[in-house]
């Protein structure tokens, strides 16, 4: 099945510099990469290179679920865009200025477990609570 790829965005009122390293250093991934206050991310590590792999633990913060998100990229333009795969999927993320704020626009393959709909909604929702976490700091 050829599903058409999501697309999710948002516009930060921070520079593109500042939206990059809070979305690519896993000091910052852990307190923004997750949906929802019922979730955390209590550890992530990111080796930003072609190759590379991109780890971060997402748990239900009661214990009840958890699941490892993994990555390894294919290509990395430093403080603009880079893509990656995960479980034969494919996303590409780009940070664009928009005078002073930045827009992060995240552009995936959805899988065909969940709909279209939920997906969307739940990449939107971290990536909502990427924008809080940015603009709070």
């Amino acid at each position: 099945m050829n599903l058409d790829k999501i697309t999710v965005e948002v516009l930060i009122a921070a520079d593109r510099q500042k939206a990059w390293n809070y979305y690519t250093d896993p000091a910052h991934i852990t307190g923004w990469n997750f949906a929802d206050p019922s979730w955390h991310c209590p550890a992530a590590s990111n080796d930003l290179s072609i190759g590379g792999r991109y780890f971060a633990r997402m748990e239900a913060r009661d214990g009840s679920f958890g699941f490892d998100f993994e990555a390894v990229y294919s290509d990395i333009q430093p403080g603009e865009s880079f893509s990656y795969e995960f479980g034969g999927r494919q996303a590409a993320v780009s940070f664009r200025a928009q005078g002073q704020m930045t827009e992060v626009r995240v552009v995936f393959d959805p899988e065909t477990e969940n709909s279209i709909e939920l997906q969307q909604q739940g990449w939107q929702a971290i990536l909502n609570n990427f924008k809080t976490y940015v603009e709070g700091i």
